[in-house]
């Protein structure tokens, strides 16, 4: 890609005219032609002055990367090509360098591009203000404010998609280095009416949308909400979804934003709550219900929806359902109660459904400025940019255009006295002459409107307030006898159509001529939206609501604080509210971007024509320019116009030693331009007409051509004389490498012929000497062979005797090596397999090898059996260790041994460790515990069992009560003498405890258990361990057991039981206790 041309001028390579001031001729076509010019070559910022043209381009540009920050960052405003930066970037170094407080206003109607424009001027001047952390953070919750604010203040209309239904003034705060601190946000009239109502092809605010599309079904169903926008009669079906618009991927834009700006979860949650609230309001619906009296009286349908409403809001159902249906009426001391008809109490319906939106959305606004807010005390340096409304023209124009345009008439008036005011103070900063200049002054329709004593709307709060019956047709009758002379006001019964056959004016309708043009109002709905009026009974039923953030947004609902006061009109609150406005931008250096939609379909590359004659007319963008053009139509400082221009006299190129005015001056007078066409300020130099400038621009053209034919002409001789140098020098250096390079060869072909004798030379005398040696070698070989042959004939000839005695000897021995070899290796091939249990092996092939051959097969079998245990883990050997013990112990001597081979020893039955119940047991025994089972303790008097919990630890024996695990009895190993069972397959056992040891007051303890082979090892293995001595084990059917004083003959025998296969005990006699065996 081709490096972009460097610019130094706004004249560089210019479309069209970036400068509106320099148009020639300048008229409404050669302005719009200009427009669509710069539209057609994606140039869409065009200046007027130090005015920015903003042609919206329904498609993304590349203008706005980073680089082009960079680009427009410190630059003059007229350095480069025209750009909504160039004019950031202007604002905040005059409120930085200068210390000049600033306001950026932004202007058009619906769909031109506002929101975006103020987007964008936000982004850059956060992007070129000061780095950090906490600045940062300030300047992300300044962008971030922007989703919220649209999300519940934009909404689409036929015009625009994301249109802005409300005005938006932000200051953004900074400190003495230029880093933000804060802001503080003010909103204009919300259009509250959209909640309840929109007109065909359009939607409600974008948040509904978002929350149905967006929201989590366990979000939804908190809030009893459903994702079919038709269960919902306040959102428009016709236009609900909405091309490249991602409502769900919004709504999770829209939380995140809210979260960085800083509002809590909860306040999140109570947002979205009353925004289900309102949602849910339009479902009520009512029925008529006659009274006694003859009075209608109105009744809610399905109370279904009034009960979520009232889940949601924490709002007493009975105390809503009243409020819609009766209306007190509190004056002095009097009250009284009427009830509501069908159409009244869906007007008191609609009317809360507004108020708590609107309300919702001020207290957005609230909540944003408390986050954003200037932390710092310091005194502040201040940019305002104002988005709001433009001009509206509509089929049905009401009462909410009407306040919209008045908005717009007032920025106009202070448009063209800031315009006006700036001009003469550059002019007379400059020393230059300021001449009075004719425009037309809006201040007559400004005042038409707004005049406190006959203005429309002092007369609309004048009829609001009224006794008696009030209607839009007696609003209407009193503006015909007050404004009917009025040259800008027109109406069927107005002096200045009184005379005129105007049949586009209807009866109910009275006309303006507003400095766009003639708008038609309808006076429909005028005084109801003008009182803007919620009955006292809703705002008393939404005080007592148990949601905080509900209760807090009626605070007149509090019976404590009853303020019979009407409360103002809507009228006059936006009236003081663009009074506190126009006072505001009058402090401030006002910079201006006028916003231009290039057609209705919201399509890029289509320029309507009409549509931007339209929006020329009444943004006054002619005037703007005429108004800049009646003095001087370019002005320009003496630096860079030296600069531009110094090349066309010869006394300024190629450069000027004297002051900037002084070469100027030169260059005026070497050009004879004449002296009517310019004059000079203290700074700058003034010309008057364009075609001046266009002249110089055309010289300076035709002298750079000039300039570059002879930089070329003096480039081409310099570069074939460098040429010519370089081959000459180039001639000298390969002739003397080539010299060299003969030279070099010459010596190394007489070199190589010098080693190729010598080579020769050598080979020659090495091969004589090598055959002498050869020679000599051959003769003492032969004589050594001689030598040898004759000695071995000799040794031979002495051994032979010796060698036929000895010959049987050593066949025998050799025969016998090699069968004992073969034999080693067949065995090699046939061994058996490595499990211990194998019995096979093979035979033996030779009678005299019998005792080796088991010799062989006994080692084989010991190795293999190492090498099974050398598989074994610590506990598998520790587990067969056991199981060996066991086998020594009770192999072919306890009928029960063999059923228990194949059981593995566990130990720990009971998981003391893991049991919640044994947990104070766990606690009462520090040792480790060996086995934990639940085993039988057999009743020293009757026979009869308990069951108890058997502990083995390394150093007691331990018994526990198996429900409570309270410990009964402890006894230490070492008083533990001997160990008595059957020879039976019973789990009957005696532990036989050491005479006089305390252990033993009761005597001996004979127990039951199903592990009696396992519990009988592991206390023999753990009594050896640390006693050092051996557990007698006796295996008897008869053995004594000593219980307390007595000894008692435990005596086995076999008989057939009640209870099948489980062996009973029961005591005979004092001496006898007998355990029947099945």
């Amino acid at each position: 890609m081709a490096k972009m041309e460097v610019k130094t001028s706004l004249l560089d390579n210019m479309i069209g005219v970036g400068d509106m001031v320099l148009l020639e001729p300048l008229n409404e076509e050669t302005f719009i032609n200009n427009l669509k010019k710069r539209f057609d070559h994606n140039e869409i910022y065009t200046y007027i002055g130090s005015v920015v043209i903003s042609v919206n381009p329904y498609r993304s540009l590349p203008i706005y990367s980073p680089e082009k920050v960079e680009d427009y960052r410190n630059r003059n405003f007229y350095e480069l090509s025209p750009h909504i930066f160039a004019l950031s970037d202007e604002a905040y170094r005059s409120l930085r360098d200068q210390d000049k407080d600033q306001c950026i206003l932004i202007t058009g109607e619906s769909g031109a591009g506002k929101t975006e424009a103020s987007k964008l001027v936000m982004s850059y001047v956060a992007a070129v203000c000061g780095k950090g952390a906490e600045v940062n953070q300030v300047k992300e919750q300044l962008l971030q404010s922007n989703p919220v604010l649209e999300a519940f203040g934009n909404a689409k209309t036929v015009r625009n998609d994301n249109s802005s239904r409300f005005g938006k003034y932000m200051d953004i705060e900074f400190d003495f280095k230029g880093d933000p601190l804060g802001g503080v946000i003010s909103n204009y009239l919300l259009e509250k009416s959209r909640v309840v109502k929109q007109p065909r092809g359009e939607r409600n605010f974008h948040v509904f949308y978002q929350l149905l599309s967006g929201a989590s079904e366990e979000l939804l169903n908190k809030l009893t909400l459903e994702r079919d926008f038709s269960r919902y009669n306040y959102l428009s079906l016709d236009s609900a979804k909405v091309n490249g618009v991602d409502d769900a991927a919004n709504f999770r834009t829209v939380r995140n934003a809210m979260q960085i700006v800083g509002f809590m979860d909860h306040e999140a949650e109570s947002v979205l709550e009353v925004v289900a609230a309102v949602l849910k309001l339009g479902n009520i619906e009512f029925k008529p219900e006659s009274r006694v009296n003859g009075l209608d009286e109105s009744k809610i349908k399905d109370k279904n929806e009034l009960k979520e409403i009232c889940e949601l809001t924490g709002i007493d159902q009975s105390v809503l359902e009243r409020a819609f249906s009766f209306r007190t009426v509190e004056a002095k001391q009097e009250k009284v109660s009427t009830t509501l008809n069908v159409a009244q109490a869906y007007y008191a319906r609609d009317a809360l459904a507004k108020n708590l939106y609107s309300r919702l959305f001020s207290w957005l606004v609230n909540r944003i400025n408390e986050s954003i807010k200037a932390q710092t005390k310091v005194r502040k340096k201040v940019m305002g940019v104002l988005d709001i409304y433009g001009f509206e023209i509509f089929e049905d124009n009401s009462f909410e255009q009407f306040i919209i345009n008045y908005c717009n008439e007032k920025l106009q008036q202070i448009f063209i006295e800031l315009t006006l005011k700036e001009e003469q103070e550059e002019y007379v900063r400059e020393g230059i002459e300021w001449t009075h200049i004719d425009y037309f002054n809006n201040a007559i329709i400004c005042d038409l409107i707004e005049n406190n004593t006959n203005g429309i709307l002092a007369m609309l709060d004048e009829e609001c307030l009224r006794p008696g019956t009030v209607t839009d047709e007696t609003f209407l009758e009193k503006l015909n006898q007050v404004c009917a002379t009025h040259q800008h006001f027109e109406s069927r019964m107005s002096k200045s159509s009184r005379f005129l056959n105007d049949t586009s004016l209807p009866h109910s309708c009275f006309r303006i001529q507003h400095y766009a043009g003639k708008v038609l109002y309808q006076v429909e709905g005028f005084v109801d939206k003008n009182n803007d009026l919620l009955y006292r009974d809703l705002s008393q039923a939404m005080w007592k609501a148990g949601h905080t953030l509900i209760k807090s947004l009626f605070p007149e609902g509090n019976p404590a604080k009853i303020n019979l006061k009407r409360p103002p009109t809507a009228g006059s609150q936006f009236k003081a509210s663009v009074a506190t406005l126009m006072k505001n931008l009058q402090t401030k250096n006002p910079n201006y971007i006028r916003c231009i939609k290039p057609n209705d379909k919201k399509a890029a590359h289509i320029f309507s024509e009409a549509l931007v004659c339209h929006q020329i007319r009444y943004l006054g963008l002619l005037e703007n320019v005429r108004v800049r053009r009646a003095g001087y139509a370019f002005r320009q400082a003496y630096e860079p116009c030296l600069e531009r221009y110094k090349m066309l006299c010869k006394q300024t190129w190629p450069h000027w030693k004297g002051p900037a005015r002084a070469g100027v001056e030169v260059l005026f007078n070497e050009l004879e331009i004449p002296v009517e066409e310019y004059s000079f300020g203290r700074s700058k130099i003034f010309i008057r007409n364009p075609r001046t400038l266009f002249k110089l621009e055309d010289l300076r053209k035709q002298r750079l051509e000039d300039l570059a034919t002879l930089i070329q002409k003096i480039y081409r001789g310099w570069k074939c004389r460098t040429h010519f140098l370089l081959m000459r020098k180039s001639q000298i250096v390969i002739a003397a490498w080539y010299r060299r390079y003969a030279q070099q060869k010459r010596y190394q072909q007489i070199k190589s012929s010098a080693l190729v004798i010598q080579s020769y030379i050598r080979g020659w005398k090495a091969r004589k000497i090598l055959r002498e040696l050869k020679h000599q070698k051959r003769c003492e070989e032969a004589a050594t062979t001689i030598a040898a042959y004759w000695h071995g004939t000799q040794v031979r000839r002495e051994y032979r005797k010796f060698f036929r005695a000895n010959a049987g000897k050593k066949i025998y021995e050799f025969t016998l090596q090699r069968i004992v070899q073969k034999y080693f290796l067949e065995m090699k091939n046939k061994m058996p397999s490595l499990s211990p249990i194998d019995k096979n092996w093979p035979p033996r092939p030779y009678l005299f090898l019998d005792s080796t051959h088991k010799e062989l097969k006994r080692i084989f079998h010991l190795w293999r059996c190492k090498k099974y245990r050398d598989q074994f883990t610590d506990q598998q050997k520790l587990i067969y260790e056991e199981k060996l013990e066991a086998s020594e112990l009770f192999k072919d001597k306890k009928a029960l041994y063999p059923s228990s081979v194949g059981q593995p020893f566990q130990g720990a039955y009971l998981e003391i460790n893991k049991n919640p119940k044994y947990k104070k047991l766990k606690d009462a025994i520090e040792e480790k515990i060996i086995i934990a089972e639940v085993v039988n303790k057999i009743n020293r008097a009757n026979g009869k069992s308990t069951s108890r919990i058997f502990l083995l630890t390394n150093n007691n024996l331990l018994l526990a009560d198996q429900k409570s695990g309270q410990i009964k009895s402890e006894v230490p190993l070492v008083d533990v003498t001997k160990v008595s069972m059957s020879s039976q397959n019973d789990g009957f056992f005696a532990v036989h405890l050491k005479e006089g040891s305390e252990a033993a007051s009761k005597g001996d303890f004979l127990f039951s258990s199903d592990h009696l082979i396992e519990m009988a090892t592991k206390l023999y293995r753990t009594t050896l361990s640390q006693t050092k001595q051996k557990l007698n084990i006796e295996i008897s059917d008869e053995f004594l057991v000593q219980f307390r004083q007595d000894k008692v003959c435990v005596k086995f025998i076999q008989g057939n039981q009640k209870n099948g296969s489980v062996p009973t005990c029961k005591r005979k006699n004092n001496r006898l206790l007998e355990v029947a065996v099945p």
